[in-house]
Formats: C-alpha cells, sequence, structure tokens
C-alpha cells in the first residue's frame, strides 16, 4: 500500500510539472519556454557542452568554445555540471533543447518528490502532510518563476535530503559516518548548483543561531559532535571541489561579484502577501513593480498562506522546531527585501538589515531576491507541520477533532489554490539555419575552430553552437566575465570586436556597406582573434548589404544551403 502511494504521489508531483511546462513540450525545437528566452538559450548551450565534455573528455569547468578565443569559465557561470552529464544521452540523440525541457520539467516534480519521500520517512508521520510540503516546496511561486529559464535554481531535488542530514546534526551517531555522508551529499550538491547549496548553508545558519539563542545549553551540548561531523564533511568536500573551487575565484576568466547594483534585484514587502505573474491569482500587472523580474518573483505567497503560516507558528509556538524555522523564515524574507524596506514600487529610505552584509565576499554576488527561495521551503516545512499535527487528532475522541479537521483543510485548500501555478507561456524561436542542424558546416569549419555568425550576436552564437553540440566555436555569447584582463569585476559578456560592431551597424541600417583599407584589415585580424574558418551570413532584411561589407572584407562568398558563407582560413590558417 505504501509504495502504490508514493508512486501515485510522484505520479501527481510529475503530472503537475508537465501542466506547467506544456507549452514547451508542444514543439521542443521551435519554442521557447518562459519569459527569459536568452536564459534558456544558455542553458541549453551548457547542456549541449556538458555532452561533448563528456563525449570528448574536455574541461568541464572551462570552455574556448564560448566567447572564442578567450573563453568562459563556467564555474563563475551557473555550472550545472551533474545535470548535464546525466542528460547527456539524451541531448546527444535529442538535442539541447530537449534536454533542457526534461531538465526544467524534472526539476519541478523531482523536488516535490523528493520533499514528500524525506517528510513521509523522517520528519512527519503523515504522508498527507509530506504531499502538502512537497507541493508547497516544488510548485510555490518561487519555483515556477525560476523555471523561466533558471534550472539551476529549481533543481533542488537534492536539498530536502542535505536539510535532513543537517537536522541530524542534534541527534546520536557516528559523528565520521555521519560527517561523510552529509559531505558526499554537499560534494553532488555542490555540481548541481553552487548557488542552491550556497542558499542551503545560509539557511543552516540561521537556524544554527536561532537555536543557539532559543535553547542555549542544548546547542554547547551537541556542539563538539556537530562540529567534528562538519569538520569531515568539509574535508570531503574540499577533497573533491578543490579544483573547480579554485577554477571559480582564481582561475581564468574567473570574475567578483554580479554586475550593477545589488538592490536592483530585491523585493518589495508588498510581494510577500501578492500573486505572482504565473499563478491562478495572478496575472501580467500583480507583480508589477514588486520583484526584478518575471524569473526573480521568489515569494508572492498571498495573504491567506501568510496568515495560515502565522496561525500555525502561535498554535504550536511551544514546538522548538517551529519556533526555529520562524525565525529562519523572518530573516531569510527581511534579507530578501535588499537594503531599504520598500511596501511598493516606490524604493523608501527606510534601512533594512542587509546593508550589514553589503560588500561582503560571495554575498555580493548574490542575486537578493534569492533569499526568498529559504523562506519558500520554510514555509513549506511548516505548513507539513501543520497538517501532520491536525491528523494528530485523529488518535483523539474529542468531538471538535472532525469539525477542526475539516476546517483547517478548508483553510488550506482556500490559501494555496489562488497560489498555484498556470502553464508557462511559450514563444516561437528564431530558426536556426539548416546549415548548422544538418551539418553541413563540419564540411567547412574544423571541430573546435570558430564559426562566426553574421551579425555578430551574442545569442546568436549561443543558439548556432548548441544546435551543433558546441562542436564549433562561437565569437561572444551569454556569460558572465570579467571586465577585462586587469579588472576581474563581474560583467555581462565581453566587448564586441570592431567588425562586430560594424557588421551590426550595417545589419541595423544605420552605415552603408562600403569599407575602407583599414576597416578591411581590422576585419582580417578580427577573424584571426576569433580563429575563424568561416563567416557565416543566414537570411536577414539587410542580407545584401551585409553581404557586400563581407564580400569587400573578404572576397565573393558562396551559397551553401541557406546561408552565405566567406571561407577565411586564408587569412586564419
Amino acid at each position: 500500500m505504501g509504495r502504490r502511494v508514493d508512486l501515485l504521489v510522484g505520479l501527481a508531483y510529475l503530472l503537475g510539472a508537465f501542466w506547467v511546462t506544456a507549452r514547451g513540450w508542444r514543439d521542443v525545437d521551435g519554442r521557447l519556454l518562459g519569459s527569459r528566452p536568452d536564459d534558456q538559450g544558455f542553458n541549453e548551450w551548457m547542456l549541449a557542452y556538458a555532452a561533448r565534455a563528456v563525449t570528448h573528455l574536455e574541461n568541464p569547468f572551462l570552455t574556448t568554445l564560448q566567447n572564442a578565443p578567450e573563453g568562459v569559465n563556467l564555474m563563475a557561470n551557473v555550472g550545472m555540471q551533474l545535470p548535464g552529464v546525466l542528460l547527456t544521452p539524451v541531448t546527444l540523440l535529442g538535442g539541447a533543447s530537449l534536454s533542457y525541457l526534461v531538465l526544467i520539467t524534472l526539476n519541478l516534480a523531482g523536488t516535490g518528490f523528493a520533499w514528500y519521500w524525506v517528510l513521509s520517512r523522517h520528519l512527519v508521520d503523515s504522508r498527507a502532510a509530506a504531499v502538502t510540503g512537497g507541493l508547497f516546496c516544488a510548485f510555490a511561486p518561487a519555483m515556477i518563476a525560476h523555471s523561466n529559464g533558471h534550472p539551476h535554481i529549481t533543481a533542488q531535488w537534492l536539498v530536502p535530503f542535505l536539510v535532513w542530514r543537517i537536522v541530524r546534526l542534534t541527534r546520536s551517531g557516528s559523528p565520521v559516518r555521519e560527517g561523510l555522508v552529509l559531505g558526499a551529499l554537499v560534494a553532488v550538491q555542490f555540481f548541481i548548483s553552487l548557488e542552491i547549496l550556497f542558499l542551503v548553508a545560509l539557511g543552516a545558519l540561521m537556524a544554527v543561531v536561532a537555536h543557539l539563542v532559543l535553547r542555549p545549553r542544548e546547542s554547547l551540548r551537541i556542539a563538539p559532535r556537530a562540529l567534528l561531523t562538519l569538520a569531515t564533511a568539509g574535508g570531503l568536500v574540499l577533497l573533491v571541489a578543490a579544483y573547480p573551487l579554485w577554477m571559480q575565484f582564481a582561475g581564468p576568466q574567473h570574475r567578483i561579484g554580479h554586475p550593477g547594483d545589488p538592490d536592483v534585484y530585491t523585493l518589495r514587502l508588498k510581494s510577500f502577501v501578492a500573486y505572482a505573474t504565473e499563478s491562478i491569482a495572478g496575472g501580467p500587472d500583480s507583480a508589477r513593480g514588486l520583484a526584478p523580474n518575471a524569473t526573480e518573483q521568489a515569494s508572492f505567497f498571498g495573504w491567506p498562506v501568510l496568515v495560515l503560516v502565522g496561525a500555525t507558528v502561535v498554535a504550536l509556538r511551544r514546538e522548538l522546531a517551529v519556533r526555529v524555522l520562524a525565525v529562519v523564515a523572518l530573516v531569510s524574507g527581511v534579507l530578501a527585501l535588499g537594503s531599504t524596506v520598500s511596501w511598493g514600487p516606490e524604493k523608501s529610505d527606510i534601512p533594512a538589515p542587509f546593508v550589514l552584509l553589503r560588500g561582503l565576499p560571495i554575498v555580493d554576488a548574490m542575486v537578493i531576491a534569492r533569499f526568498a527561495l529559504i523562506t519558500t521551503v520554510v514555509l513549506g516545512l511548516l505548513l507539513a507541520l501543520a497538517v501532520a499535527r491536525l491528523e494528530g487528532l485523529r488518535s483523539h475522541a474529542s468531538r471538535a477533532a472532525v469539525p477542526l479537521r475539516v476546517l483547517t483543510v478548508a483553510a488550506l485548500v482556500a490559501a494555496l489554490l489562488p497560489m498555484l501555478p498556470t502553464p508557462l507561456p511559450a514563444r516561437g524561436r528564431v530558426p536556426v539555419p539548416d546549415f548548422v542542424t544538418s551539418g553541413e558546416w563540419r564540411g567547412h569549419v574544423a571541430e573546435g575552430r570558430t564559426l562566426v555568425p553574421v551579425p555578430v550576436h551574442n545569442m546568436t552564437s549561443i543558439n548556432w553552437g548548441s544546435a551543433a553540440l558546441t562542436d564549433f566555436a562561437v565569437p561572444q555569447g551569454y556569460f558572465l566575465g570579467p571586465t577585462s584582463p586587469s579588472d576581474d569585476t563581474g560583467r555581462w559578456g565581453t566587448a564586441p570586436r570592431p567588425t562586430a560592431l560594424l557588421l551590426t551597424a550595417v545589419g541595423a541600417g544605420t552605415r552603408p556597406p562600403s569599407v575602407s583599407a583599414a576597416e578591411r584589415q581590422q576585419a582580417v585580424a578580427d577573424v584571426r582573434w576569433w580563429r575563424a574558418d568561416a563567416v557565416a551570413l543566414p537570411e536577414h532584411a539587410h542580407e545584401a548589404e551585409l553581404k557586400a561589407f563581407l564580400d569587400a572584407c573578404f572576397g565573393p562568398g558562396q551559397r551553401v544551403k541557406d546561408v552565405w558563407l566567406w571561407d577565411v582560413r586564408p587569412f586564419t590558417g
């Protein structure tokens, strides 16, 4: 009976995940899912490169196949090495677009089922409570919002097991064995999403401090064993992750911090009681001005959920776990507001606690709104505890038990239903030329050398590269890197080469296609810089002007399938 229930719960979560991603599945290769097409394009490229790293035994943490020839530090971006490796067969057989949809769908279902499993086996005695907790943690607005192009954020299927092993720090057992298990889980999560691992660590730190304040003697009593467990775990993680950590913080193309003012990526206080764009009770304008963008709607629980959670905390305030969780929810929610407490879109001058953390290493690279991801998990756990305690009333024969259970179930449904998700939107892709998708390019570009798409555009490079499973290099790209070789402050992308700027201007119709001797000389220097074998011009509104420009630079182009092609190997070989 238990296994049948598990299977039904898993199937329900999977159906819910397909409900959210359904519009993308209608045309895997022809549609982009969600509101952040560039983020999806980048993650598809990452999945394609992971498959190449597996099949060609290349460095999974650094590559020159994007932003040729300088390359991209993948550890300084989203990473996702393990999901990419696991999905390699899917990527090789069906392409990066299929792998992306599989990942974004299974992230939701897997996270929900993982929470259900851990809750039902270790934290609560009620399967209904475990289902509720899993449902909230997997399908809350934060998870749906980040399904708009952020699979490294929604890949939380290991988080419940990490949380459980951290809870076990307060219990008896062999510190070394517990530390090795915890360390192995941390090491695996490191290669799934380092950002989520960091948020788990922050949430655990908040819980430890809350426990210390609420139960100082008990905290000090278990501290030696817990520290030994953590030391063992830390040693294992350092052994496994030393090289990728070096790559992230000191390797080629590493960066420091996140571009722009951190307070751009904050939530407004009103966002906690409003509804998200993709919630049943939300809409196109429901979150306007309350979050940085549609992807960062990490709160948006609505008044009913907050009232229900507040009632749970009051009713179960005698339980230490409830008080600790309440503190963590409050602290993480306040930190997500950034440096000022602002109710609506207009920024106020009221200082918030985050000002004490500004400028700290690692924290300065965070998207501040994502502190609310911690809040989301905590609220899910509190709701699970509420349902579990309600289920416990069955053992009592009091007349009030049944009406109270009915009332609570009704309140739970009324609170959660408006917050549940609607399907994510989808839009058509810009087609990648048949010259690329058919493999025709292989007769003109050596594997690992650069194919330059015209105009030289970040996302065109990304989309062409992922369509070819990153078997050729591309100029520029969509990534975070250093500002310059002498300034490792983080910035988006890289400065375009002079010829790239000229091609963009010709493609926009803002300059004629005439080419001076100096510009031709620069074009030759730039294709050498890119280590290019060919330059390709697909169908374009200013195709004639762009062709004239490139003909003047490299000689007459030839028509190959659906592109004009210039063999630049005589200039770069």
